[in-house]
């Protein structure tokens, strides 16, 4: 029933969702962004004539482009966090969230035939921010399982999860962060703040995945594509996944994980198969897929 109230008020936040595809021409205003760097805008606007000049226009196809153009880039935790929320632009740092976001702003703008950093943020805040519109920290969606809900109901993203072979399903309270504010900073001393995150955490929520003992199947190797999301499925309390990457299927059929990897230390491909990087693993169980919509 929870679940079922929590899609019913992101329709209302959407009450006039945009068409697939269709993103905010404006985002947020200057004095409400916050850079790196003088070279993110330059170095943005760089990578998207690179895709203009590929002449690629599916979406997969410029996922994995600009994954590649970002390889080397150092892994940096915690480049969302500050004072008061704005809307960070960082090309140079990413984390496993952050990556992700970053390959759908870059995707988007190319698909739309907009080609400057000023789309780019405009598409960050759509993806990042509950209903697209960037508040205080609680508008920021900070949950996958909340996050594909709230872009899905705007157009922008798909679980594919459902789709595959021999998908499971799991239910589980996704508050981790209510139960954990000595991580958070902006919790720690916010117990408002932590209210307001709690009334969008979910109870026995429901969601798909796959084991990982299935990711060798060679029905489920045929339905993954290079440049599907893919976020790892945790086991740990109150959290639904653990980290995220886009999956590139090699010439054998075989996926593997391009990540923004803390243990590496930076975006890079993962050595091994998707499905040998997760068997040793104590805490990820498995997938979940995710595409954009046209």
């Amino acid at each position: 029933m929870k679940h079922c109230l929590l899609v019913i008020a992101l329709l209302l936040l959407a009450c006039t969702p945009r068409p697939a595809g269709q993103q905010a021409v404006q985002a947020a205003t200057m004095s409400q962004m916050r850079f790196h760097c003088d070279g993110d805008t330059v170095r943005i606007n760089q990578l998207l004539m690179e895709g203009r000049e590929s002449g690629l226009n599916e979406a997969n196809a410029l996922i994995e482009f600009y994954a590649r153009k970002l390889l080397g880039t150092p892994y940096v935790a915690h480049t969302l966090e500050a004072d008061k929320e704005v809307l960070t632009i960082n090309i140079h740092e990413l984390d496993c969230l952050t990556f992700i976001e970053t390959l759908y702003s870059l995707t988007r703008a190319t698909l739309n035939g907009r080609y400057s950093w000023r789309d780019f943020a405009a598409n960050i805040e759509n993806v990042r921010y509950r209903g697209g519109e960037m508040g205080d920290y609680s508008s920021r969606i900070h949950y996958i399982s909340e996050w594909i809900i709230d872009n899905h109901v705007r157009g922008n993203l798909v679980e594919v999860t459902p789709d595959l072979p021999h998908v499971d399903y799991m239910v589980k309270n996704i508050d981790y962060m209510t139960h954990h504010t000595d991580s958070y900073r902006q919790l720690k001393n916010d117990s408002a703040m932590v209210e307001k995150i709690r009334r969008y955490e979910l109870r026995n929520h429901r969601f798909p995945y796959l084991k990982r003992s299935w990711l060798n199947d060679k029905g489920v190797k045929a339905a993954l594509r290079s440049g599907d999301f893919v976020s790892l499925v945790t086991k740990i309390e109150g959290l639904d996944v653990s980290h995220n990457g886009i999956i590139i299927v090699d010439e054998k059929g075989d996926p593997y994980l391009l990540d923004a990897s803390m243990s590496g230390g930076k975006v890079m491909l993962e050595s091994k198969p998707l499905f040998k990087y997760l068997e040793k693993s104590k805490t990820n169980i498995g997938v979940r897929v995710f595409r954009m919509m046209p």
